[in-house]
């Protein structure tokens, strides 16, 4: 059974993305359907999956990461507006029976992501 998963590393402060919420989109040509949204935990992760079984189809999706809320509750000053606010990350899913980890290793001015196991 397939699944989609993510975790969050504030790699300035050296610790898991607490508390960021996140929205799951589904892209359909031009549009965006929203599939829910999640919230990280104490170690930067969802507490389930975000999607999987039959959730989870063929396609392409988009996690968006309120970075900025959590940099904002974390006590980064910066100019409004920021430089990183919300983290759009599109990806596809080629193979449903498949795991997708998609992790955000994020800082204030610089974020990463890869496919990970």
């Amino acid at each position: 059974m397939g699944r989609l998963t993510t975790h969050v590393l504030d790699t300035s402060l050296g610790r898991p993305g607490q508390g960021i919420r996140i929205e799951i989109f589904r892209i359909d040509g031009n549009d965006r359907v929203a599939l829910g949204e999640v919230v990280t935990n104490d170690d930067g992760r969802c507490d389930r999956p975000i999607l999987e079984g039959e959730a989870l189809t063929r396609g392409e999706y988009e996690l968006l990461f309120h970075a900025g809320d959590y940099l904002r509750a974390q006590g980064v000053l910066a100019e409004e507006p920021r430089f990183l606010d919300r983290i759009p990350l599109r990806f596809g899913v080629a193979d449903v029976d498949q795991h997708y980890h998609v992790p955000l290793l994020l800082s204030p001015y610089s974020y990463s992501t890869y496919r990970g196991s």
